[in-house]
């Protein structure tokens, strides 16, 4: 990259604080769920009647306890990457990116179109807006527009701050899938219908990503502040088929078997949907399955992106279990009983949502996968909506508010975006900061309008 001029944007000199402590203090995402899982086994010690072995052996029982919700969730970010790096997304996104014709305009676009991802499939969402943000700058590096190109990758990365409240919502899935944990605690599945579907929620979603967009014009580089643009065209290149020579190369290179493959996914959810089925965790990779298949060009291609994809998923299927195990803990030993009850304590049915949702955005800056963080704080807080009266709903959707709220200062999901964009956390914390705080003021809005019902 290569920067222009040496006046400095207030706003990224005030932050500059703030990228200190995360680039010296924060952990990687690994030593948060470890770490966590000490504290909460010393909590248990302190606060329950719970020994020693109680409480290892909820941990150790524990630790299998979300093997099918990890695998779940590992295939909504691997299908979400391979499908962004299918050929006809990729061509999708370059054919947009030459839309922006300012770089205000450019730092909206990204924002706004990876928003819209993020709340079809947040892997998807995710992985395009870095891809997106890299485009949008080399092609305005062609038309001599100079653009920052710190705050496209936080555009980017800013539609991420929405995901929760989209099609691939963990919490809201969770919720509406029979055998889950939610359904089991609560006796009954939450439908999307009154989650993630909800119009308060869809209406939310809307007005996040304005104020988010309009957030990020406002602190926008201007006249001399310092822009630091793309230097090299750094753009991928396409998964290349190798020819054919046996006949099992041919298989290989073939479109024939994954194109049927995927024709039998789209006609199993069409009779799933007939018959009144609703979306789930499995429904809404098969979807994505569905999709991929019928876009790549050969098995051979979908190889390619699995290897592609897979370094960014054994993170998840490596920290599930510590998140599991947790949940374990705190169930054997009667934790979250005590954390519900200091909840109920501090509420009232119409403050519940908003608290709640602030206590989510704490918890997840320790537990930064969405999935994980559901699975621990999810039980809590439906107890604490019981004994308060309040829409389960309501502690749905405050959980996943507070997940992707400050996602935005959470260096772990950022990281495959930033890998794509070549950049650092601290590159666009400052930026990203922004989002944080515009979004903040919607999603506590949102909850105390709601109340203690939809």
């Amino acid at each position: 990259m290569t920067e222009t001029t040496k006046a400095r944007n207030p706003f990224a000199a005030a932050m500059r604080p703030v990228n200190a402590v995360v680039e010296r203090f924060i952990p990687s995402a690994l030593v948060f769920a470890v770490l966590l899982t000490f504290v909460v086994a010393a909590l248990a010690l302190l606060l329950t009647d719970a020994g020693p072995r109680a409480v290892l052996t909820g941990w150790g029982d524990g630790l299998s306890g979300l093997l099918a919700f990890m695998t779940q969730m590992a295939l909504v970010l691997l299908l979400g990457h391979m499908l962004a790096n299918t050929r006809l997304v990729r061509r999708g996104l370059a054919l947009v990116a030459a839309l922006p014709r300012s770089p205000v305009q450019a730092y909206v676009f990204v924002a706004v179109l990876a928003s819209a991802l993020s709340l079809v499939q947040w892997g998807l969402g995710l992985v395009a807006g870095g891809l997106l943000a890299r485009e949008v700058a080399a092609q305005m590096r062609a038309k001599g527009v100079r653009v920052h190109f710190p705050l496209l990758v936080a555009a980017g990365f800013s539609g991420f701050v929405v995901w929760h409240m989209g099609y691939t919502g963990s919490g809201p899935l969770t919720a509406a899938t029979a055998d889950s944990f939610v359904a089991a605690q609560l006796g009954e599945t939450i439908p999307v219908s009154e989650t993630t579907f909800a119009p308060w929620n869809m209406i939310a979603a809307v007005v996040t990503v304005v104020v988010v967009a309009g957030a990020l014009a406002l602190v926008a580089p201007r006249g001399t502040d310092r822009v630091v643009e793309l230097e090299v065209d750094a753009r991928a290149a396409q998964v290349e088929i190798e020819r054919p020579v046996t006949p099992a190369d041919r298989l290989d290179a073939s479109r024939v078997l994954t194109t049927l493959t995927g024709l039998g996914l789209v006609a199993y959810l069409v009779v799933y949907f007939a018959d009144g089925g609703t979306p789930t965790l499995d429904i809404v990779n098969w979807t994505f399955l569905a999709l991929v298949l019928l876009l790549v060009r050969s098995p051979f291609e979908v190889a390619a992106l699995v290897k592609n994809a897979a370094t960014n998923v054994g993170d998840i299927l490596l920290q599930f279990p510590l998140y599991a195990g947790i949940l374990g803990i705190m169930t054997a030993t009667g934790l979250i009983q005590i954390f519900s009850d200091a909840i109920v304590s501090v509420s009232t049915p119409q403050t519940f949502g908003a608290l709640a949702f602030v206590a989510a955005g704490v918890v997840n800056f320790f537990v930064p996968s969405g999935g994980g963080q559901f699975a621990v704080q999810a039980p809590i807080l439906l107890d604490a909506a019981t004994q308060l009266g309040v829409d389960p709903a309501i502690a749905i959707m405050a959980v996943a508010y507070g997940d992707q709220w400050t996602n935005m200062i959470q260096p772990f999901w950022a990281l495959p975006l930033l890998a794509i964009a070549g950049l650092k956390v601290r590159d666009i914390l400052g930026y990203t900061t922004v989002t944080l705080l515009a979004s903040g003021i919607v999603f506590a809005a949102t909850l105390l309008i709601v109340g203690p019902g939809a």
